[in-house]
Formats: structure tokens, sequence, C-alpha cells
């Protein structure tokens, strides 16, 4: 059985999904066309029900539950990898309300997340999230999230970070920040979708017990990212939590859901949002 797998070229998806898109594992009879696209395009498919299996934001993810599920394997949920929020000039937190912020897309977990900490700033602007840093530089916005790589980056042009915002989620919480979910169409036969989650699974511990075997496909997609830089962010994005979300990994989604839902900043979702 063939299916359509789409994910980013950040390298922690990469890393994650290289063994079994290249027939490095056992995939058990299932074969994978691929495709790679920024996350907020991988968003839009999602709610246009595109795709047999997409990596997706977790907020994307709450309006198109009736959709897909969440699989147990290849999400981007952690510690201290949440997004930042940054800024040309020393800007307070309460003075957000009044900025012009640059987001990483409407339907991004950065997005989401600044919402529930800040409702009143609400004057946001939509970029390509390589393209924030530029805008703050060129005054085009006084705030931007930042995501992916550029958490790791953008010191070095003298930008400045306001907010930490998977601090904010850890001190709400306690909890592990979820970012991106790998989600199945609802679909394609449990069966099927169980395979799938279990492929996942073997790619990554593929991929961390050979990690130069995906060197190449991390690289080439990497947007000439220094190596230095694609190792921190596989070592950020990568967790344990990717390998299984287990009890933890999904209370911290759950939790995710029922405090944006409370705020009634995203829809309500299905009984049932998990594969297993």
């Amino acid at each position: 059985m063939k299916l359509k797998l789409g994910f980013s070229p950040c390298p922690n998806d990469t890393f994650i999904f290289d063994a079994m898109v290249h027939g490095r594992i056992d995939t058990e009879g299932l074969e994978f066309e691929y495709s790679l696209a920024d996350v907020e395009e991988l968003n839009r498919r999602a709610l246009a029900g595109e795709g047999d299996i997409l990596k997706i934001s977790y907020h994307a993810y709450s309006y198109v539950a009736g959709k897909f599920l969440i699989l147990d394997s290849g999400s981007a949920l952690g510690h201290g990898n949440g997004p930042l929020l940054i800024s040309k000039r020393l800007i307070r937190p309460s003075q957000l309300k009044s900025c012009r912020i640059a987001i990483p897309g409407k339907y991004t977990t950065a997005n989401l997340l600044f919402s529930i900490a800040w409702p009143d700033a609400v004057n946001k602007v939509e970029y390509l999230f390589s393209d924030i840093e530029e805008a703050l530089l060129n005054e085009e916005v006084d705030a931007g999230l930042i995501i992916h790589e550029s958490r790791f980056t953008y010191f070095r042009k003298n930008l400045l970070k306001i907010a930490d915002m998977g601090e904010y989620w850890f001190n709400m919480t306690g909890l592990p920040m979820p970012l991106g979910a790998i989600v199945i169409n609802r679909n394609i036969p449990e069966d099927i979708a169980l395979k799938v989650n279990r492929t996942i699974k073997r790619s990554l511990e593929y991929a961390y017990n050979d990690s130069c075997a995906s060197f190449a496909f991390v690289a080439e997609n990497a947007r000439e990212m220094e190596s230095a830089v694609m190792n921190n962010h596989i070592q950020l994005y990568v967790t344990d939590f990717s390998l299984d979300l287990g009890v933890e990994g999904k209370k911290a989604v759950s939790e995710f859901f029922r405090i944006a839902g409370e705020k009634g900043v995203i829809p309500a979702l299905p009984g049932k949002i998990f594969l297993t």
C-alpha cells in the first residue's frame, strides 16, 4: 500500500523520516510517496483534508481533528524548545498589545501559545518563519515569534529576546511543550495506521543507532545550515516523546487543548484524538 506523507525540511523531521522513506528499514509492506513543505503549508494541506500522513502544528490539529488522528511517534514535544518572542529594540511584555507582531503562520502552535499568553496583542502579520528576523531588522514589525533554527541564530543579528514561550508554558503547567504532531487520516484503516506508527518509531530508532546514515538527507534540506546548528536542532526537537508520546506526552497535548479551549481560541475537539 502506498501512502502520501508530508513533512518539513527541518532537521528534526528529515532525521526522523530518512530511514523509512529511503528503504533502510522494514516498512511492513508500506510505501511512502513523500513531499517536503513549510509547516504552515502542511497545516493548510491538513485543513483541506489532503494527504494520508502529515506533520502539522498542534494548533492546526484542533481544526482538523475530525479528519485526522495523532500518532504516538514522530511528534516535536519536549522541554525548553518552545518559540521565542524577539525584537530589535527593548520591548516590555506589557507593551505588546500595541505592537505589530510577526507570526510564522496563523495555525502554528507558536501563534496559539502567544494568543493564550497575550490575548490582547492582535495586530499580527504572517511571515514565512525564516523571514521574520529580516522583517524585524527592516522594522516592518515590532516583535516576532521565531521557531525552528532561528532560535539558535537570532542573537548574531543583535536581536533581543522578549519572552521564551516554552518557559511560559512550563511555568503554567509543568508539562512538556507540544509543538508539532504526526497525524494520519481517519480514513486509513486502523491496522495500516498502526503499521505507520511502528514504522515511524523504527525509523527514528534507526537514526539514533546510525546518525551518519541520515546526514546527507538532513543536510541537503537544511537551507545551508551549519552542522552545529543542525545537530542542536535535532537534539532540541527530537526527544523521547518523539519515539512515543506516552502518558506524559498525551497529558501535555490534552492540557494544551483544554487551556486553549477554555480561552476560546480553538474549536471543540472530538472525544478520540489519539490513535492509541
